[in-house]
């Protein structure tokens, strides 16, 4: 890279991740590593109310699909059901890992698995161009997903949302 302004953009990021933290964001301050999923799914969740409002339904799909997976790997912490470094790359294994400690059926893993499968990679990488219905849609199934899996475990008194 030759441009003197991306080098320089380079290396204050660089520099930014290797200070000690000064401003931080409020709420994922936690030492608990299946709050720091459930506060994720959470921000997630009010990061795409507010990109629905402004029309950017290709990055609400895919957070609505972020914060559903997030919230999955909450209950599966907090169940003891997955060791907090443990990570699950593949999104239909983790659909998979919920419904087997029974957060919900195996036809309910295997849906999200499919409509991931089918549906978010083709608006992600532009096969298919997202619709507010669908944008809609997917939050409306976050939320829900989300506040479900919340209100049934220990810890709902800690979400954000």
């Amino acid at each position: 890279m030759e441009n003197s302004d991306v080098l320089d953009a380079l290396a204050e990021a660089e520099h930014s991740f290797e200070q000690s933290p000064d401003t931080v964001e409020d709420g994922l301050d936690v030492d608990e590593p299946e709050l720091v999923q459930l506060r994720r799914a959470c921000r997630l969740l009010a990061a795409s109310s507010l990109l629905l409002e402004d029309g950017y339904y290709t990055v609400v799909i895919e957070s609505s699909f972020v914060a559903i997976e997030r919230t999955i790997q909450f209950r599966l912490i907090h169940d003891g059901a997955m060791d907090p470094s443990q990570v699950i790359s593949s999104h239909r294994r983790l659909y998979q890992r919920g419904a087997e400690i029974g957060l919900y059926d195996e036809a309910f893993g295997d849906e999200l698995a499919e409509l991931w499968n089918q549906n978010r990679t083709k608006t992600y990488y532009r096969l298919r161009i997202a619709t507010k219905e669908q944008a809609e849609a997917m939050q409306e199934l976050a939320n829900a997903v989300h506040i479900h899996l919340v209100d049934e475990s220990r810890a709902s008194y800690q979400c954000l949302c």
